[in-house]
């Protein structure tokens, strides 16, 4: 959890590539796009088919909850996956929202209740402080004056940030 841009994206990308690396099968998607498959299928009746895409693999990555509130229907698809993965497989989801606001975003409460109360039982919930990356990098402050692109001397990029945390 944290705000946009302190690198909740960068950082479960890096640790599915760990598990890929480890020999897990890892499956990342969007909020958006996993209420986008759910919605198509459901107007073409393989709605099983697409839930079988996201209970299959050992590790599941739902990024960017809480960008914008879904569409109606989206608890019950959301809930559908974390039920069915609920002690059996492992799942990540980055939010810039705190968990209060998620029946909101939902736009059903129930369901946001009982997505949580399964999600977080086992949980580890690591919350990223800080200013966005990507607004860091405004104005030429981390970068080189000599217009290289490249980060000042001594300075770690944000990728080899992750990948030292992954590691350690």
């Amino acid at each position: 959890m944290g705000p946009p841009g302190v690198g909740k994206s960068f950082l479960v990308q890096a640790l599915a590539y760990e598990a890929i690396k480890q020999g897990f099968v890892v499956f990342y998607r969007s909020i958006f796009d996993v209420v986008r498959d759910f919605l198509h299928d459901e107007a073409f009746g393989g709605e099983e088919r697409v839930l079988a895409k996201y209970l299959k693999p050992d590790l599941l990555i739902i990024d960017d909850m809480g960008m914008k509130q879904l569409p109606k229907r989206s608890g019950e698809y959301l809930f559908e996956i974390i039920m069915r993965r609920y002690e059996t497989r492992s799942t990540m989801m980055t939010s810039n929202r705190p968990l209060e606001d998620w029946g909101k975003l939902i736009g059903d409460v129930p369901s946001a209740t009982a997505i949580l109360d399964r999600f977080l039982h086992h949980a580890e919930i690591i919350t990223i402080t800080g200013r966005s990356y990507r607004l860091r990098n405004q104005g030429g402050q981390a970068k080189e004056p000599n217009g290289s692109g490249q980060p000042k001397e001594g300075k770690r990029s944000r990728r080899e940030e992750a990948e030292a945390a992954a590691v350690e």
